[in-house]
């Protein structure tokens, strides 16, 4: 399409036709595709109607007005600029409203529910049965059931939360950007690993400035505020990280109350008592009372654990300063704390990044997903991509047949947003016809870049953040369910974690760790004593990282169960901390919560919201089923074919649970998380 760019169905895009100014033309246009093909479903007579006519048409009315969409959402994540965030937030309120009054379109509805309860709708089976059930469930939930003026309040709050939301992230990456420091005397940077000083001193000449430039993009900051030796410039970073999305044209103390109060009000009108339960009655976990009684239980059991660990990085810190043991400042926390394990284990983590370059990261990730899921994936240089860092990808199987494509764009820019996804551009999957369209990903990070003429050599746990996306990537390209939306990652937010946080568990073993950690200069695998020391290392503080993981979700769910308590606060910041104060490592001062900045569960209208826990419940998951890989082979062909054929492959087309049973034989075993973290005995 010449003159619409973002509608061309061209499966490789041609990102430099994707310019702001044919964002407003090519939605609108887009819009009115979909506006006509819902018209025609809902002026079908009654005895016209078919479970093609009706549930299929609808299936395929908004496909194109998605990827066109998606498009320019992706742009914004990666290559953000004034006029592309203006021509976004342009067409935001329509895009949302469109997709709000779809559910809310009685006579759409009375026809879909006419087929659903006909003979031959009843008569559906397999992932047609499911598509017409997951369907039905979707328009009840999404309040279909309600009367006019509801359902008319309904489509008015779903657009005001993308608006709202959409300023809410806004505000984060803005003040992200707007903060930098700049260090003229070198000697207050002691501490600070060379790479970190490299990248500092390079980012400082980018903007030509003397000296070394840090900003509170996580390669930046991470480094910074774990090894920096000068205390009172951790403290100036710190305040500033602390300030994100709390301060000036940036404060999003309001927009919180606001997005709160409007999702409280979505799920009143929909039966729910609180938000918490709208959002998880078709998630694992069913309603929010048993969400947080699943957080609240780990607290329970890594709470001692958590107690002794504070308290040895207290008395640690006294015995190398002298001093009698207290409250850290929550500046010292990682600086102290990485003292500590430098002197429980010997092991600095900054000894691996010379054994992850990216480039062999990559190839022994591809070498194992060969092994393992039978996949071959080639780099494709001549095809067109949005920003100079970014590859671009082939995944072919061992019939090769091409699964699908993708992007990948790991280094960090102004423009791009914070932290690390996964998302899709094309769902293809199996055609009724039997033949096979390929699916079109992308995978992106903030990972610490090339400098001084060597690769970008990683951290460990940015080796684990590629292979978690990674994983959601081949949950996408791996799908084989007829019905797009039930396809690939849409599945339940509390399941779709499974197979990315599966994947970080090879980053641990040693057969595996051989695949790709080699030294840039040598080639030489990790040696045996780093080895040793680092899987020794691994259960560092472990308590701690789970209860910073189970404070975010408490935090998050009680949030959307008490709302009500919160209409009188002026600033939900004293609430959200009083939620999770015994979840949080105790400080002199005590650390603001990232309420302000949790762009998780306020940067979407849905997003994790009520769903943060998630990436526990998950953890559950993907260390249990790990345990096939442990038992039975840790490269088994067998095993990785099963997890495809029943896990990746499989989408939303069945009840997630019974997925997993039918990997497992069995439900999920809690044990295995806590054994792997080192909180119980194996």
């Amino acid at each position: 399409m010449a003159n619409h760019p973002f509608l061309d169905a061209s499966f490789h895009v041609r990102w430099s036709q994707l310019t702001p100014d044919q964002v407003g033309p090519d939605i609108d246009a887009a819009l009115g595709n979909a506006d006509a093909a819902l018209a025609r479903i809902v002026t079908q007579a009654p005895a016209e109607l078919t479970y093609a006519s009706t549930f299929l048409a609808l299936e395929r009315a908004t496909e194109e007005l998605a990827v066109a969409w998606q498009k320019v959402n992706h742009l914004q994540s990666v290559l953000d600029a004034p006029a592309l965030r203006e021509a976004h937030n342009q067409m935001l309120p329509k895009v949302s409203a469109f997709f709000a009054k779809i559910p809310l379109n009685a006579e759409l509805w009375q026809r879909l529910r006419a087929v659903a309860e006909s003979p031959a709708g009843r008569a559906l089976t397999g992932i047609h049965r499911r598509f017409v059930d997951e369907t039905v469930a979707d328009f009840r939930l999404a309040g279909a059931d309600l009367p006019p003026e509801k359902r008319a309040r309904i489509e008015a709050l779903q657009s005001e939360l993308a608006q709202v939301t959409q300023k809410y992230s806004e505000n984060v990456l803005d003040a992200t950007n707007a903060w930098q420091l700049v260090v003229t005397d070198e000697s207050r940077l002691v501490g600070l690993p060379p790479h970190a000083k490299a990248a500092a001193r390079r980012n400082a000449e980018s903007k030509e400035l003397a000296g070394w430039r840090f900003t509170l993009h996580m390669p930046s900051q991470e480094p910074f505020m774990t090894y920096l030796d000068d205390a009172a410039l951790r403290r100036e970073m710190w305040t500033a990280a602390s300030a994100v999305g709390a301060e000036g044209a940036n404060d999003n103390t309001a927009l919180i109350a606001r997005i709160l109060a409007l999702r409280a009000e979505k799920a009143a009108l929909l039966g729910k008592v609180h938000f918490a339960d709208l959002v998880l009655e078709r998630r694992m976990a069913k309603d929010g009372a048993r969400a947080l009684a699943f957080v609240e239980d780990f607290q329970r059991r890594a709470g001692p654990a958590f107690g002794r660990e504070c308290r040895e990085l207290e008395e640690f810190k006294a015995a190398q300063t002298g001093g009698t043991p207290g409250r850290l400042a929550p500046w010292e926390v990682g600086y102290w704390a990485e003292k500590l394990r430098q002197s429980c284990y010997a092991f600095d983590e900054e000894v691996l990044r010379p054994y992850f370059p990216m480039d062999r990261v990559i190839a022994g990730m591809f070498e194992l997903a060969g092994r393992i899921f039978g996949l071959r994936i080639t780099e494709r240089p001549e095809v067109e991509v949005w920003h100079p860092d970014v590859k671009f990808y082939d995944v072919i199987d061992a019939r090769g047949r091409t699964l699908g494509s993708f992007y990948a764009d790991w280094y960090p820019r102004e423009s791009k947003r914070g932290g690390a996804w996964m998302n899709y551009i094309l769902t293809g999957g199996p055609l009724a016809d039997g033949t096979r369209v390929p699916h079109l990903g992308v995978i992106c990070g903030n990972l610490t870049p090339p400098a001084d003429g060597q690769p970008a050599l990683l951290k460990h746990r940015e080796v684990e953040t590629i292979f978690h996306e990674f994983g959601h990537l081949l949950h996408h390209l791996l799908g084989e369910v007829e019905i797009k939306s039930l396809n690939g990652i849409n599945v339940a937010w509390d399941f779709v974690e499974l197979p990315s946080q599966i994947m970080e568990n090879w980053c641990w073993e040693r057969a595996s760790l051989d695949l790709f950690a080699r030294h840039h200069a040598t080639g030489a695998a990790i040696p045996e004593e780093i080895f040793q020391k680092m899987t020794a290392a691994k259960n560092f503080r472990s308590a701690c990282a789970t209860m910073r993981q189970v404070a975010l979700g408490k935090m998050d769910l009680l949030l959307h169960i008490r709302t009500a308590e919160l209409p009188k606060v002026a600033d939900v910041e004293p609430v959200a901390r009083a939620f999770v104060a015994d979840c949080l490592v105790p400080t002199e001062p005590p650390a603001p919560t990232v309420v302000k900045r949790f762009t998780h569960i306020f940067g979407d209208p849905v997003g994790y919201a009520a769903g943060y826990y998630s990436y526990k419940w998950a953890e559950v998951l993907d260390a249990d089923a790990f345990t096939r890989f442990r038992r039975e082979g840790l490269f088994s062909a067998t095993v990785g074919a099963e997890f495809v054929a029943k896990i990746l492959s499989r989408g939303n087309s069945a009840d997630p649970m019974e997925l997993y049973r039918a990997f497992m034989g069995r439900e999920p075993d809690l044990n295995a998380l806590l054994v792997r973290a080192g909180l119980a005995a194996a």
